[in-house]
């Protein structure tokens, strides 16, 4: 099979539409991307192969041993970088290489059980190698989890051990310090909290000079100081020491492992391919039992027989809209070379030849089709397809031009191997002239022994194919009675178009109708057709004149809207505005007098409290006659900033109801949603690995273990036991 099948015919068949179709049903972004990369297959021994392995996939949905489970995650970038030396992954990567190594370890196993059942998919199996070797050295190294394991090698693990000891040291130094200060009454009431993964002491404000250590922190009032005591400080900074060395001992153990499996990254890389092989593979067979698709005979003789053909898009869009496919069948052999299909307008002509071609197409690309199962079919080494207008504006060409040009390259191309597929055979010219060229056109095709079918409305054509011994007139069958379109195929005999019949139909008057069969009869061409045209073309620009001046209109009254919601919008942020800076006022007078308060509270001198008062008070009054000098004001002037202030407090008044409800309705929202918390959270079973926090604290930890109805939760620095009421989940561990 040569490569003669262009990309014009894969888009007049919609093969592409199709290819996305089958892309939904991979379970890979690799797999995805290798079916909308399919085209059809130019070696008969790999697209037999093709053919069978999916006709397997496909009967594995109804026997009890299916294939299993083949999910995978691309490792391309795994592999490159494991090809580089002295490189090393991270762990989550290493662990991405064994699981694809897994997968496909178990599935070689499957396939070499079940070979009898599945020879072609063994055989895609069984010339890739079959190892542990990967998967064995990752996981003795890195634990499920995605951490390397302590005993990874001596060195990590004596500094695991030796970090445990200084952190033990550290909580013991720690809960010293603790007890200590509690009983001395320097701390607040939560007691200590965690700041940079490190214990403190939450220390009143004003004892933080009675307590020793490093000063980390505070809260945002002021009154909270938080501080490492003195204790732990040592142990820290040995701590920080041992964290380096583990981290460069992790590197280290990282790059030994790259370093052993290195050798098997082509191997890595084979394993890549067969996946997203098998799930192209697999894509093709889900697709194929979602549009009942099977594999047919095929065969070496020069014949095609499709019984009950369905085109697979229309039939799946037909389906989604509940409505019934007519399937079509069509034989094509030595006796039957060339079919002329002939009939109205919309009775199925171009999509019972769209369904040929492109049923033929999937099946030369290794997809399985939806036909019987005694249909049968050859293969083409070429498939020529004229379907659609195809002018071309780029290239200046008429319809007819392109027509001719896509002729010319027909006849070049056309043998006893090839199949043609031609809509609206001739037309484009002048029906006399184009009519004869594409006689001429047809007898060229015959001589050449091809395969075809054609559709046309040229009388001249149909009695061609009468004339012609192995060429077939064919019809899309038409209810005479009610003039509605069958979408049934019929061979044998050629189709009326029905004109008249249709346009009486459509309400025109019996006498007119007479009158242009006469004027048929007596070849007189009018401009009628022409001016037709003309006013309907004007009577679509009028609508949409009117739909555009609607839009206008439509247009206007939404910019008025906008504005009037926008000058509503100004007037509530102006009085926001308002509200919130006699907030910010307040709240700094607030601050200031909450600073005198605890001056006076600390020091009890009620001399000093009053000074400082009196001379904060004056410098406000001064700041304020600065911002609003006093103005001589007449009676009205004074009358009307009364009646201005009255306005102002009535606007922030109205604005702050307006807030009011809407924090009543936020509460509201916020008790649900507690609510529902509260209730999730009395349900959720904890388990280890879950991150966690107490329930009136911020430090996050994670379950290292649950012990009746109690955890250990581990901070990094320190570990420490909660009873599981008190815990609040922050994130569930992964699965």
């Amino acid at each position: 099979m040569s490569k003669n099948i262009s990309e014009k015919t894969l888009q007049d068949l919609e093969f592409t539409t199709v290819l996305e179709q089958v892309a939904e049903f991979s379970i890979s972004d690799l797999g995805k991307q290798n079916v909308l990369s399919i085209q059809p297959l130019t070696n008969k021994k790999k697209l037999f192969f093709e053919l069978n392995m999916v006709n397997e996939y496909l009967a594995s949905f109804e026997n009890e041993n299916r294939i299993p489970n083949h999910f995978f995650e691309d490792i391309s970038e795994e592999t490159k970088r494991l090809a580089i030396e002295n490189s090393f992954l991270e762990t989550e990567n290493f662990l991405k290489i064994a699981s694809v190594t897994e997968t496909v370890n178990e599935l070689k196993k499957f396939l070499e059980k079940f070979k009898t059942y599945y020879p072609n998919l063994f055989l895609l199996s069984d010339n890739i190698e079959f190892t542990t070797f990967v998967s064995d050295a990752i996981k003795k190294i890195i634990t499920s989890y995605g951490e390397v394991a302590d005993n990874a090698s001596p060195a990590l693990k004596q500094i695991r051990k030796d970090i445990g000891n200084v952190r033990g040291k550290i909580s013991e130094s720690f809960s010293r310090a603790l007890s200590r200060n509690i009983s001395s009454g320097y701390l607040d009431d939560i007691k200590e909290t965690i700041i940079d993964n490190q214990r403190v002491l939450a220390v009143t404000a004003m004892h933080r000079k009675k307590v020793k250590g490093s000063l980390l922190g505070s809260s945002k009032s002021g009154n909270i100081v938080y501080i490492a005591p003195q204790a732990t400080l040592a142990y820290s900074r040995e701590l920080q020491n041992l964290v380096y060395e583990e981290k460069q001992e992790v590197v280290k153990v990282l790059r030994a492992l790259a370093e052993e499996i290195r050798p098997y990254t082509p191997l890595l890389e084979e394993y890549l391919t067969f996946l997203t092989h098998l799930d192209t593979v697999g894509s093709k067979a889900k697709y194929a039992k979602e549009i009942n698709a099977l594999l047919p005979k095929i065969t070496k003789n020069r014949k095609v027989f499709l019984k009950d053909a369905y085109h697979p898009v229309l039939w799946r869009k037909n389906k989604a809209q509940d409505i019934l496919t007519i399937p079509q069948t069509i034989q094509l052999n030595d006796k039957q070379q060339i079919i002329v299909i002939s009939g109205p307008n919309a009775g199925g002509k171009s999509i019972t030849l769209k369904t040929i071609g492109l049923l033929q197409l999937m099946l030369q690309s290794g997809l399985l089709i939806p036909v019987h199962e005694r249909s049968e079919t050859t293969l083409f080494n070429t498939i020529l397809t004229d379907i659609g207008d195809n002018q071309s504006i780029e290239n200046q060409l008429s319809t007819y031009s392109y027509r001719l040009k896509n002729m010319r390259y027909f006849l070049r191309k056309c043998n006893d191997n090839t199949l043609f597929l031609i809509d609206e055979f001739g037309t484009g010219s002048d029906p006399e002239l184009g009519g004869a060229l594409a006689e001429i056109f047809l007898e060229e095709f015959y001589d050449k022994k091809a395969f075809g079918i054609i559709t046309t409305h040229y009388a001249n054509l149909k009695v061609l194919a009468n004339e012609l011994e192995n060429v077939t007139n064919a019809n899309m069958q038409f209810d005479e009675r009610t003039l509605e379109p069958l979408y049934k195929l019929f061979i044998g005999q050629a189709g009326s178009s029905f004109t008249f019949e249709v346009a009486q139909k459509n309400g025109i008057p019996f006498s007119l109708i007479n009158r242009a069969k006469k004027r048929v009869e007596t070849e007189k061409v009018r401009l009628d057709k022409t001016i037709s045209k003309l006013q309907k073309e004007r009577n679509r620009l009028q609508k949409t004149s009117d739909t555009l001046e609607k839009q206008k209109s439509k247009g206007q009254e939404h910019i008025e809207s906008l504005q009037e919601k926008e000058s509503k919008i100004k007037e509530k942020l102006e009085g926001f505005q308002e509200l919130y800076d006699n907030n910010q006022r307040m709240l700094s007078l607030g601050r200031s007098i909450n600073e005198m308060l605890n001056k006076y509270f600390q020091t009890n001198n009620k001399k000093e409290l009053s000074a400082n008062f009196f001379k904060w008070a004056t410098s406000e009054k001064t700041k304020y006659i600065k911002k609003n000098p006093p103005k001589k004001k007449n009676k009205a002037e004074k009358k009307q900033d009364k009646i201005a202030v009255q306005k102002q407090k009535e606007a922030i008044k109205k604005v702050e109801n307006e807030v009011l409800k809407k924090v009543v309705k936020v509460r509201e929202e916020k008790k649900k949603e507690a609510a529902k918390i509260a209730e999730a959270k009395a349900n959720y079973i904890f388990k280890a690995g879950d991150r966690v926090r107490l329930e009136d604290g911020n430090a996050v930890g994670t379950i290292d273990k649950i012990e009746k109805k109690k955890a250990f939760i581990n901070y990094g620095l320190f570990t420490t036991e909660v009873s599981l009421t008190k815990l609040e989940l922050v994130q569930a561990a992964k699965k």
